[in-house]
């Protein structure tokens, strides 16, 4: 079971983004947070010289449905939000991706860190890429340090080498995801989740390689 950290870039039309990037001074920690395709409430930390010019901000967003002030010190807020467009955390609703608390967002990235199936990493990245959202897999491995030495199935590897053959992991990509299984001759759904298992089997080696040395 690996425990993972990734570095994303919050949708631009969030206001998530918008608040963190219009004050680089400020850091928004997500203390709790509960979302599903249409609707996010969250317990958010604004901390800042100016959180009231920031909280205006954030009440003027056109995803904010609602914001409720919990409590107010100099430099911070404490609120719940509520957004009609919880594009951040959807991905980790539809992976199945529970994720630590609290994390924190500043000028517009945020870092997660995760503890979960290596199946369900290799959805998470699917999930991300498919709602466009720019990640990058800092590090990961095995919660109690010993190494998942998996090998991927001979199937695994077929397809694999064939969507890497076809330009699937190139970037930009060369071939679709339905092309890929096209070219196999079976279906879009069984390409998709054999390449999740084998992506998660590779991500958990390379990290079991990569931080032994």
């Amino acid at each position: 079971m690996p425990r993972a950290k990734l570095t994303l870039a919050v949708p631009e039309d969030s206001w998530v983004h918008e608040v963190s990037t219009a004050d680089t001074e400020l850091t928004v920690k997500v203390h709790t947070v509960l979302a599903h395709a249409q609707v996010g409430v969250a317990v958010v930390e604004l901390t800042t010289a100016d959180p009231v010019s920031a909280l205006s901000a954030l009440d003027d967003h056109a995803d904010v449905a609602d914001v409720d002030l919990l409590a107010t010190r100099e430099d911070s807020v404490l609120l719940q939000v509520e957004t009609t467009s919880p594009a951040l955390v959807v991905p980790l609703w539809q992976a199945g991706v529970p994720v630590e608390l609290p994390f924190s967002v500043r000028n517009g990235d945020v870092t997660w860190t995760v503890l979960t199936s290596a199946d369900r990493l290799a959805a998470l990245g699917q999930a991300l890429d498919e709602a466009g959202i720019d990640y990058e897999l800092t590090f990961a491995r095995d919660i109690d340090g010993r190494w998942a030495a998996r090998v991927m199935t001979d199937r695994q590897r077929e397809v694999l080498l064939a969507a890497l053959e076809m330009g699937y992991y190139a970037t930009p990509r060369e071939a679709t995801l339905t092309e890929v299984a096209a070219h196999l001759d079976i279906s879009k759904a069984t390409c998709s989740d054999i390449l999740h298992r084998a992506e998660g089997n590779l991500v958990t080696r390379f990290a079991a390689e990569a931080l032994s040395r």
